[in-house]
């Protein structure tokens, strides 16, 4: 499945460049672009990835809905001169969060 160019939006709401990411996942900017222009189908590690960076559901790579998307660009935020380490730790923390708030909408649910 292709992605639309979510990718692209969720990159730049980020603050982010192509580079900057393509090192972050460890693969060439070229990779980084085709799977942004949908030219190349993404695999499901980099997707994984892709959503603890930016902090968002797969499935938000994959929006149409532009009021839905708009509410989860809203929640990006931008950091300046990030190292290495800081990127894998924001990935790594909002990988944390995203499962917190999975837990509490199932948790809802059972009730």
């Amino acid at each position: 499945m292709k992605t639309t160019n979510q990718l692209k939006a969720f990159r730049e709401a980020s603050g982010f460049t192509q580079e900057r990411v393509a090192a972050f996942l460890t693969i060439e900017r070229g990779a980084l672009s085709n799977y942004e222009l949908g030219t190349r189908e993404i695999p499901m590690p980099v997707l994984i990835d892709l959503s603890n960076l930016y902090g968002v559901d797969i499935a938000d790579f994959y929006e149409t809905d532009s009021e839905k998307l708009k509410d989860a660009l809203f929640c990006s935020f931008r950091m300046d001169n990030l190292s290495d380490e800081d990127m894998k730790e924001i990935a790594d923390f909002k990988d944390v969060i995203k499962s917190y708030l999975k837990m509490v909408n199932l948790s809802k649910h059972d009730q």
